[in-house]
């Protein structure tokens, strides 16, 4: 029998975040000596020009990814899990308002939490955990001999379709798609935007925004202890 469970969909970083799960695991990364200081010559210049604002987040976050990858490899996972709890043991409480009380809200209505996100699912799972979500989906980086990261990723296509991964666990857990909704800040979320009834722009990018403007979308800002629904 078909449940009539409803569910939430959530990306993390940048919606219940307040930075990057990524970022700061390189920065961790870097000072408990598993990269190289050096690494951050590789998106030195896209976050400077991103914090004086001549550049795009995007740009930045894409070029931490690629440092990212190009220094995983021969990493061995325990200390790369070692370190990605320590991120969330330090920072797990760095949340935005809204999206933290929208999440408890939710839970006490009975909805299924889902995240989605492109961060290392270790991470993920340790920070999602705090807040109670059913399932996460993110990137699976390969464990080679050893237990030494082999800098690939595990079925990333798939990790990357958002809207099929929730299509999947709507069917496997017997979702209903009514009263649905997600929450999502950058273009790359419209995909999982277009599928629920209720999708939620929270703080977006340009390009986002000009999306929720034609679609109707809600877009919600939180700016140091306000939030402004647009």
């Amino acid at each position: 029998m078909k449940s009539s469970r409803k569910f939430a969909v959530f990306d993390i970083d940048g919606t219940i975040f307040r930075s990057s799960l990524l970022i700061e695991l390189v920065d961790k990364m870097i000072s408990r000596g598993h990269f190289s200081q050096d690494i951050t010559a590789q998106y030195q210049e896209q976050r400077l020009a991103w914090l004086n604002r001549e550049g795009s987040y995007e740009d930045y976050i894409d070029a931490v990814v690629d440092a990212y990858r190009a220094n995983i490899k021969g990493v061995h996972y325990g200390d790369f899990a070692d370190t990605a709890r320590e991120v969330v043991a330090e920072l797990s409480k760095r949340t935005y308002t809204y999206t933290r009380e929208l999440i408890g809200e939710l839970k006490k209505d009975g909805y299924y939490l889902l995240a989605v996100s492109h961060s290392p699912k270790t991470i993920l799972d340790d920070f999602c955990n705090t807040l109670g979500f059913d399932k996460v989906y993110g990137m699976v980086y390969e464990i080679g001999p050893g237990d030494m990261l082999t800098g690939e990723i595990a079925d990333e296509h798939l990790i990357r379709n958002k809207a099929n991964i929730i299509k999947r666990v709507v069917e496997k857990e017997g979702l209903t798609m009514e009263g649905s909704i997600a929450v999502g800040d950058t273009e790359s979320d419209v995909p999982m935007l277009e599928m629920v009834e209720r999708a939620i722009c929270f703080n977006p990018n340009s390009r986002l925004y000009k999306q929720a403007q034609v679609r109707g979308w809600e877009t919600v800002v939180e700016r140091k202890d306000v939030v402004y629904k647009i």
